[in-house]
């Protein structure tokens, strides 16, 4: 990859969790990144954060974004609307010109502690549009982009989680649609080869998130038990997708797993 120029990046689920702390170290490394997510101040709010790692400055008055132009931009998307993704996309195109990597982020878990047999179709429908639909979208936007650009090429990392190895209890669509993204991260590296696109995976487990606190104070384990999970900080998480970003497109993370050390995941708990 030029290291001459400033890389862009799309980051999705932008606004919390993993997405934020993604984007907000890129651009504290010196990367332009491309803000999407379905609530457009909570966009602004990482924008805010982005822009005080770079001043050490805390962020504006009531979370206003104070954004040098060319180091960020927010666009609301809801990546399950192939409408949304287009103008994310084309937004990116004219603001930046070009595109180096994809964080295809945004997910959801759906209803938690359902059993199987009481999951509502809608809320199925729902977690694969998201995880799965709004990956494909977003992917195929970024690998066109990237195929057609000069210099040719770029990168897709995929954030696949845990469950992409294996389920929590009442986890079916989750799990479903994580498995599916590892799929689609190998038929994009294969495919990729010929246009210098590198696609790898992120599985995450435990970062300490919004989405994770429950984890503290206790998560349903095989078992039937209720336990307690250790956390690690998201920066860990945030650190190892820059990484992964930052490789010569003739290297590449096929799939990097990264996990509070002591989760029950490996072993017996």
């Amino acid at each position: 990859m030029d290291t001459e120029r400033t890389r862009v990046a799309v980051v999705t689920g932008a606004g919390s969790g993993i997405g934020r702390a993604v984007a907000v170290e890129l651009v504290r490394t010196g990367w332009s990144v491309a803000l999407a997510g379905r609530r457009a101040e909570r966009l602004e709010e990482t924008a805010a954060l982005a822009r005080a790692s770079l001043t050490g400055e805390p962020p504006g008055r009531d979370g206003e974004p104070d954004v040098e132009d060319g180091t960020s931009l927010c666009v609301r998307t809801d990546v399950a609307r192939p409408a949304d993704v287009a103008a994310l996309f084309a937004a990116v195109r004219d603001r930046f010109g070009r595109l180096d990597l994809l964080f295809n982020n945004a997910g959801t878990f759906g209803p938690g502690g359902v059993p199987f047999e009481e999951l509502p179709y809608d809320a199925w429908r729902h977690v694969v549009g998201t995880n799965l639909h709004g990956t494909f979208l977003c992917a195929q936007a970024a690998y066109r982009q990237m195929k057609e650009q000069d210099p040719q090429g770029g990168r897709i990392i995929n954030n696949g989680s845990i469950s992409a190895h294996t389920p929590r209890p009442h986890s079916a669509a989750y799990t479903a649609t994580k498995h599916a993204l590892t799929g689609l991260t190998k038929s994009l590296s294969l495919d990729g080869r010929p246009y210098r696109i590198a696609c790898g995976q992120i599985d995450v487990g435990n970062a300490a998130t919004d989405m994770t606190e429950r984890m503290a104070t206790g998560a349903l384990q095989a078992n039937g038990e209720t336990a307690p999970e250790p956390v690690m900080d998201v920066a860990d998480v945030a650190r190892t997708v820059r990484h992964m970003a930052e490789l010569p497109l003739e290297a590449n993370v096929q799939f990097a797993t990264v996990l509070a050390s002591g989760m029950p995941y490996v072993g017996r708990g």
